[in-house]
């Protein structure tokens, strides 16, 4: 039932608005209380009849008063006109003017149907209709699928306009689940998947889908666009709250929670759930891989608008009509839209329609991707061909020549309310990101004569192929003249400047670099102008956004790592002061997004000062800008100091946490050419010039006692740190324990640089 104790309902007025409330406040009073009537259908006939007209309930309590009359088991299924005919029209009329208000809040909406409705008893009143044959074995007791269609229609018409049914619903795990047993009938598996999405939508704890009976059962009685739309109701049930701020939570918080939650979440035993059930994620990859032209059918005109009608909200149809109709009068010179409306809009309206569900499944790979079954899940992507279905599909369905793709779109960290294009989009890019992420399978992004341009990389270096290369199977790679990360390329040098999709396309490519260095990935990206276009991205294209230059800067720093040849590359784009000034202002504005590519600068210089005996590297050192910029110690130490001053132990987030990795690697690199002295009295140094003596210092101390707590832990995995510096992680682990030693005497030590009247006692900050 609504919530009878917010703000009086709108039509009661004046003085007549006492006497209505009284009716309210008894049906109030007595559900809260248990005893007298629960449903304002018990009240007098006459007494409705009275005072419908006044409290313009529109006949709705009459109505609902001659349907639980006709409720009882025999006669109910055959008299359901006036559920059919009046109630579910009335209803269903004032949700479309919800859904067609121009942005209008709930606070600055009304909907009396609905909400009359639900408070003499309506929503219950369907409920216990739809689950009573469930309660006997009476034949007679079969509810027909018209009725049930209206039933759930007009549940559904009530969450969306009455506050408070649909949380109602989603309380009552028993209906929940009893929904789940009439997606099996075809004829109402549309009304049935939208009601559970919605209520699933606002339900306090995640369901569990071992729960539901027959699961394996009913997923596979589903047709390929039934699983496609079944996909929007798994994607609640595998996520993680919050998932999409996931970097904005504090590392201390989430660790206090990791530990409090020793088992996997419910999302967790769902993508195990999912992943058993036979058949499942090798249908997901035929949906996300097929073909529109496969998805056309013969049906005529009217039998596909009747589809669409039902798959897509009806207000977006009517206006997707609407708007196509207006374009062709506007446009034709003869003003003649039927053509139009009988050939083209059917054919793109199957076009929405196939991105539309491929935006749910491809969530769905997404996630099962980032699970803890990754290596399960990346195993059957590859088996059963979703990246060479991708990139068949990709000029034709995923970025069509001429789609509006410089579209401003949202950042990483922003709710999105995109079109369906621009969802599917990100989420493509989204997938190639987890698939590509510290895993072998990335090479099936590329087709055979790219693997084979890889070999030729390595073998003209004089170096090994990397293992993952020597182990692709070539039978699952790409086919075509261009693989899919080429033909992401491609389309990453086409995009306008100001387009989010940057950032996007930036992690997926980065991606593909992650992990172990591969000279041969980068020379292969190298090779097809990758550098270049991202200095133009940072240097000339005037681009403003944080995240997408974010993205570039990492992108950058996985391209350029131990590699000469970018750095060539690099000096040879960046040939004037002023350019090479435009870089560093771009780096200095916020180091919080630079960082990582100011650590693979750091780690570069280190190692290719070791390769003295390499004319070419000799050559680069002497003359590339940005090395002899890092070579100075000065700059080496003012990036130092920035790094350490701008985090804290209560304020580190995934996001920021490199930052404390990236001022260790400049300590761990002063260690080995034993300077780390020289640093840390720098630092000390520092304090005293700026007049907070032992702020620095006692903050660094804390981080670094954080770090030994977060990346000692059994259960994390460092093997990235590792990887990506290529210092093995036990110098990690035994600089930070040099640096956090108790002996003030040690040169080494943080403590030896503190005074003592600024020595922090209060290191209770770990979040025990």
């Amino acid at each position: 039932m609504a919530t009878l104790l917010g703000p009086e309902s709108p039509w009661m007025g004046g003085k007549k608005r006492s006497r209505n409330r009284n009716i309210v406040t008894r049906i109030r009073q007595n559900q809260i209380a248990g005893r007298g009537f629960s449903r304002g259908t018990q009240l007098p006939e006459a007494l409705l009849k009275e005072r419908d007209k006044r409290a313009k309930w529109h006949g709705i309590p009459i109505l609902l008063q001659e349907l639980y009359e006709s409720s009882h088991l025999i006669s109910l299924y055959t008299n359901c006109g006036v559920l059919k005919q009046e109630l579910s029209s009335l209803l269903s009329m004032e949700a479309m003017s919800f859904v067609t208000e121009d942005r209008k809040t709930a606070q600055e909406s009304t909907f009396p149907n609905t909400y009359t409705f639900d408070l003499f008893g309506g929503v219950d009143l369907l409920v216990e209709l739809l689950m009573r044959p469930t309660l006997t074995t009476l034949q007679k007791s079969k509810m027909n699928d018209d009725l049930m269609k209206d039933c759930l229609s007009v549940l559904y018409n009530c969450c969306i306009c009455t506050e408070g049914v649909t949380k109602s619903l989603a309380s009552r795990d028993d209906f929940v689940l009893f929904l789940f047993t009439l997606m099996t009938n075809k004829k109402t598996f549309l009304q049935t998947a939208t009601l559970i999405e919605d209520i699933l939508g606002v339900k306090k704890e995640v369901i569990q889908l071992e729960w539901i009976p027959n699961l394996s059962g009913l997923v596979q009685s589903f047709d390929q666009q039934q699983l496609a739309n079944f996909c929007r109701i798994l994607s609640v049930t595998i996520s993680e709250p919050d998932v999409g701020n996931d970097d904005k939570h504090t590392l201390l918080a989430k660790n206090a929670q990791q530990k409090r939650n020793t088992s996997p979440s419910r999302a967790e035993v769902n993508q195990v759930t999912l992943l058993n059930i036979p058949g499942f994620i090798e249908r997901l990859c035929k949906l996300a891989t097929r073909k529109v032209s496969e998805a056309t059918g013969t049906s005529n005109f009217l039998q596909e608008l009747e589809e669409w009608y039902t798959w897509l909200d009806n207000t977006l149809v009517l206006d997707a009509l609407m708007q196509i109709a207006t374009d062709e009068a506007e446009h034709s010179s003869t003003g003649r839209t039927q053509p139009l409306l009988q050939h083209r809009l059917p054919q793109s309206m199957k076009m929405v329609h196939e991105i539309m569900y491929k935006v749910e499944v491809l969530y769905v790979l997404c996630v099962l991707l980032m699970g803890r079954q990754r290596n399960q899940v990346h195993k059957m992507l590859a088996e059963f061909r979703l990246i060479p279905g991708l990139n068949n599909l990709f000029e034709k369905l995923i970025w069509r020549k001429y789609t509006a793709s410089n579209h401003v779109v949202h950042g990483q960290h922003e709710n999105c309310d995109c079109s369906p294009e621009i969802s599917f989009k990100i989420q493509f890019l989204r997938l190639l990101q987890s698939f590509s992420d510290h895993h072998e399978n990335k090479y099936l992004l590329l087709n055979a004569q790219e693997l084979n341009e890889l070999s030729a990389i390595s073998l003209k270096a004089n170096i090994p192929e990397v293992e993952a290369l020597v182990n692709t199977d070539r039978s699952l790679v790409c086919d075509g003249k261009k693989g899919l990360l080429t033909r992401l390329l491609t389309v990453m040098k086409r995009e306008s400047p100001d387009s989010s999709f940057r950032f996007w396309q930036a992690r997926a490519v980065e991606s593909f670099l992650r992990g172990a260095t591969s000279y041969a990935d980068q020379m292969f990206l190298l090779k097809r102008g990758l550098l270049e276009h991202i200095l133009f991205c940072i240097i000339d294209s005037g681009c403003k956004s944080r995240d997408v230059l974010q993205s570039y800067f990492d992108l950058l720093g996985e391209l350029m790592k131990f590699n000469i040849d970018a750095f060539k590359r690099f000096n040879k784009y960046v040939n004037t002061e002023e350019k090479f000034q435009v870089f560093l202002t771009q780096i200095n504005s916020s180091l919080v997004d630079s960082n990582m590519l100011v650590r693979c600068i750091v780690l570069s210089l280190d190692r290719f000062e070791s390769q003295t005996e390499d004319v070419k590297v000799v050559e680069v050192l002497s003359e590339c800008c940005l090395l002899s910029y890092m070579a100075r110690v000065e700059n080496r130490l003012s990036f130092l100091f920035r790094l350490v001053n701008i985090i804290n132990v209560q304020t580190l987030t995934q996001e920021n946490v490199s930052c404390l990795n990236t001022s260790l690697v400049i300590l761990m690199l002063a260690r080995r050419r034993g300077k780390l002295p020289f640093y840390l009295n720098a630092l000390r140094e520092k304090e005293y010039a700026e007049k907070y003596p032992g702020c620095l210092l006692n903050n660094f101390n804390n981080l670094l006692h954080f770090w030994q707590h977060h990346y000692l832990n059994k259960d994390k995995d460092s093997t990235c740190l590792e990887n990506s510096s290529c210092i093995p992680f036990s110098f990690w682990k035994e600089t930070v324990s040099v640096l956090l030693g108790e002996d003030r005497t040690s040169p080494c030590a943080i403590i030896s640089y503190i005074d003592e009247p600024y020595m922090e006692l209060d290191r209770d900050r770990l979040g025990d």
